[in-house]
């Protein structure tokens, strides 16, 4: 299989303290199809990308592929399509956890339109991010700096609901991101994942998911007091 530089999907900032959360958020699944449609929908398609890519042929990774220079040339769909693609079943598997943990931990938050709107705003701000800031990075897989985007938008939502866990997770997050811009991301991940790992795609993604979260917020505020002011008259 052709080796692309990638990024692992653990979000290790899930420190000691955070197994407590994750024990006191998992008591039910947001099992109900506006909460867990569109997480399923990108676990499937990046299950059939890898399946495809090993079994049939790697055409679809030359084709959906973040490729710098084919970028540059006007194939901007890699901007999205290259998150889904993943270095090898290791890679899938990790990215696919985390994934599915943050959606038990964070879909009572999700709807079809405000995940959809969530995934692809942090896909094109993890991909522009490293694009104009990252030249060096050539080729890049995987869903990780999506996932820290996503993991940002459940804690600023558990926030708003007034749960003081997501403050923790907060804070944990951008600590693990400044630990990784500092001394780098763990070599045994990388060797698992057979990539090096994009530590600048975790950092754009945290911050697509900031700025989507206020952004989200602020479009949510004005909707209820657009309704009032309606209920009003």
């Amino acid at each position: 299989m052709l080796k692309l530089l990638g990024r692992h999907c653990i979000l290790n900032c899930l420190l000691p303290n955070y197994f407590i959360i994750i024990k006191m958020k998992l008591s039910s699944f947001p099992i109900a199809r506006e909460h867990s449609l569109i997480v399923l929908m990108i676990a499937l398609l990046s299950i059939i990308a890898f399946v495809v890519e090993q079994t049939i042929s790697e055409t679809i990774t030359d084709i959906f592929v973040y490729q710098r220079q084919l970028i540059a040339q006007g194939e901007v769909w890699r901007l999205v399509t290259g998150h889904l693609l993943h270095t090898n079943g290791f890679h899938l598997l990790l990215n696919l956890a985390a994934l599915l943990m943050l959606w038990a931990l964070h879909g009572r938050f999700y709807r079809i339109k405000n995940y959809c709107a969530l995934f692809l705003f942090c896909a094109l701000t993890t991909s522009i991010g490293i694009y104009f800031f990252n030249t060096s990075l050539i080729q890049y897989v995987g869903l990780s700096g999506v996932l820290h985007g996503i993991f940002i938008f459940g804690a600023i939502m558990d926030i708003k609901a007034k749960d003081k866990t997501g403050y923790l997770l907060f804070i944990g997050v951008w600590l693990k991101i400044a630990h990784e811009q500092i001394y780098g991301a763990s070599t045994d991940v990388s060797d698992l994942i057979e990539a090096s790992v994009a530590v600048d795609a975790h950092l754009w993604g945290a911050v697509g998911g900031l700025l989507f979260s206020i952004s989200y917020l602020l479009f949510v505020d004005r909707q209820k007091k657009t309704s009032n002011l309606h209920s009003k008259i």
